[in-house]
């Protein structure tokens, strides 16, 4: 039959308000899953905030113009027209359900084919979960961006000059040029490059000395080539270390920004009663992180063994002389960081130009050519500084290093190779490091979260760097998706009048999982932050599924539908709008499935909204059917079947 425009008008109030309860209730659902995100503390707290809120503000405005717009609109452009294709469509789903449905319900008789559903659903739940242990999908906190440029930070050996440092560099610069998406690079030799993120949070900015090198790498922009930063900085950190360990030097390949704000994507602090000892340990710290496959820029914070020389004036001896201790002073000064000794006034040029006295360059790295300048005694006598200075050697003081008022020494690395995520280099690392016998004596105690309470009993090792942020921010968001949880509990309990239905409609949350690793490890991404994000935001996606299932159900029943039929009839009813809206959520997440960042939020969305509503429109039905069909039996019609 054909329906007029009265006729519309008339059924769709009545459209909206069947669906009015459990909409609303699925709108409040996914608010409750998102909005505790809002309260997140830590490194993440900032970026994540902005999502449950626009997200949560968007559903309000959404179910404004579900409840007004979207059946104003349908009275005015849905056509008039038979609907026997529709019928015929809804038949054949009908059939469909029935078909696959029935096994599972049938009462009593049902019950082993429900066991086996619930086998395999298991299984399939075990295996996801499995896929990071056996390392087929990475965790990680944050995963590279795609930036235009990169750092090479270069340590030479205590007391390099200048000038070495420098021709290190140069090589370095050499071997980065031949690199096709290098545009350009700069230098630093001797201090640190123009404060950028690394500078601030790993506080290279402070670096300086004649030991001490940057190199500033620019590349293409990202739209211009095809292989990302972190790529790029992959492929060259072979040849930079090659060239580093050529001249004992230590060298980092750092993106921009690499990660969290840490000081190194893998740290060691190492606490205990001696600083020289710590120091010692700290060695045998590194030798482990120097022989586990696929740690980088490995390095720690103590100082290398310096000669220092003390120049003492021979006072006796320049009195004999008839030298002043100012003139030996004033000659050392000339000779090591030279003197202007007058200005010169060019006709074109705008100040003066100072003449400037000094050793040359490749003089100044010893102390002999620097003994070998005289000075003038009263007799007018050149008397060479040797005979005046007594030159006492002695070792050059080294810096003590403290985090929270206790004395530490930092061991650091990073990871590179297939295994991207500094957790599985730590974790490897950590067999060979938990109570480790020590040459001082005992073994090295082991902390994650904190550090020692009293580190003056004993050696002892706390793993910090991203590993820190990492548990930090997955520690806030499992409380957040814990309280989404209880939320979504309460808000269904007062709807349905039970205690029981809550955990049937939220049954399906772990069925996520099935498609959000699996969808990981397929397109071979990283599960980060950005993924769990995804993973709580469908909880109430999933929620919003089982409420208009259940609705459903209940509704049919109330009206004298047999239990069973009611059950089948939802599972067809509800499938297009489910189905529908689960494939708007996938094609909006497509449009950032290759950012750099929230890529991960898009692979969760994709997959976990795909296996998770396939699965739901079986498991929901089957599992609330399990959970009330006895309640639905009576003497006059038996078992429902």
């Amino acid at each position: 039959m054909n329906l007029d425009h009265d006729g519309l008008e008339a059924i769709i109030p009545r459209a909206v308000d069947e669906v009015g309860g459990p909409t609303i209730l699925a709108t409040l659902t996914v608010i409750a899953a998102l909005l505790p995100m809002a309260f997140v503390s830590g490194l993440m707290g900032p970026y994540m905030s902005p999502i449950p809120i626009n997200a949560s503000i968007g559903m309000v405005i959404s179910l404004a113009i579900a409840f007004i717009v979207t059946p104003w609109l349908a009275l005015k452009l849905i056509k008039q027209e038979a609907h026997g294709a529709h019928a015929t469509s809804d038949n054949k789903l009908l059939a469909l359900f029935r078909a696959r449905l029935t096994p599972f319900l049938r009462g009593s008789e049902g019950k082993g084919a429900r066991r086996k559903l619930w086998l395999g659903i298991g299984v399939a739940i075990l295996l996801s979960v499995a896929l990071p242990m056996v390392k087929l999908v990475i965790l990680k906190m944050l995963p590279f961006d795609n930036k235009s440029e990169f750092q090479i930070i270069v340590d030479m050996p205590v007391g390099t000059p200048l000038e070495k440092t420098a021709q290190v560099l140069s090589e370095m610069g050499t071997a980065v040029a031949q690199v096709p998406e290098v545009t350009d690079y700069q230098a630093y030799a001797g201090t640190a490059a123009p404060i950028n993120f690394n500078g601030l949070v790993r506080q290279d900015y402070l670096r300086s000395g004649p030991e001490v090198g940057d190199l500033q790498v620019n590349l293409l922009d990202k739209h211009d080539r095809d292989r990302k930063s972190h790529e790029i900085a992959q492929a060259i950190r072979p040849a930079v270390e090659a060239i580093a360990r050529k001249h004992g030097a230590d060298v980092k390949v750092v993106e921009v920004p690499p990660g969290p704000p840490v000081m190194s994507p893998i740290v060691a602090e190492i606490y205990g009663p001696d600083y020289d000892a710590q120091i010692q340990v700290a060695k045998q710290v590194r030798s482990v992180f120097e022989k586990t496959k696929g740690i980088v820029a490995i390095d720690d914070t103590v100082e290398d063994d310096a000669q220092r020389f003390v120049l003492r004036v021979l006072q006796n001896k320049a009195a004999v002389a008839g030298v002043a201790q100012k003139d030996i002073v004033a000659a050392m000064k000339m000779g090591l960081s030279g003197e202007n000794v007058t200005p010169i006034h060019g006709s074109g040029a705008k100040y003066e130009i100072p003449v400037r006295i000094t050793l040359p360059p490749e003089r100044q790295s010893g102390l002999d050519d620097l003994l070998k300048l005289t000075v003038r005694g009263n007799d007018g006598n050149l008397v060479p500084l040797s005979e005046l200075i007594e030159v006492m050697p002695s070792a050059r003081e080294k810096t003590i290093y403290h985090k929270d008022l206790l004395p530490v020494v930092f061991v650091v690395g990073d990871t590179g190779g297939k295994l991207d995520s500094p957790l599985y280099g730590l974790f490897e690392m950590r067999g060979a490091l938990k109570d480790k016998p020590l040459a001082q004596g005992g073994t090295l105690s082991e902390y994650f979260i904190h550090q020692p309470a009293d580190p003056y009993t004993g050696f002892s090792l706390k793993w910090d760097g991203e590993w820190q942020v990492t548990y930090e921010t997955f520690r806030d968001m499992g409380l957040a998706y814990a309280v989404g949880l209880m939320l979504i509990y309460i808000l269904v309990v007062a709807q349905f009048k039970s205690y029981l239905t809550p955990l049937v409609i939220m049954a399906p949350i772990p069925l996520t999982i099935i498609g959000v690793m699996p969808g990981h490890a397929l397109l071979g991404a990283q599960f980060t932050a950005t993924s769990m994000i995804g993973m709580i935001a469908l909880a109430g996606i999933i929620v919003r599924n089982s409420i208009l299932l259940v609705d459903f159900i209940n509704e049919q029943a109330a009206a004298g539908m047999d239990f069973q039929e009611a059950v089948i009839q939802a599972g067809a009813t509800r499938a297009k709008p489910i189905v529908l809206t689960g494939l708007a959520a996938m094609l909006g997440a497509f449009f950032i499935l290759d950012d750099p960042i929230f890529s991960g939020l898009a692979v969760s969305l994709i997959f976990g909204i795909f296996v998770s509503t396939l699965l739901t429109l079986v498991v929901i039905p089957v599992l609330y059917y399990a959970a009330n069909y006895r309640k639905h039996s009576s003497p006059k019609a038996g078992v429902s079947s």
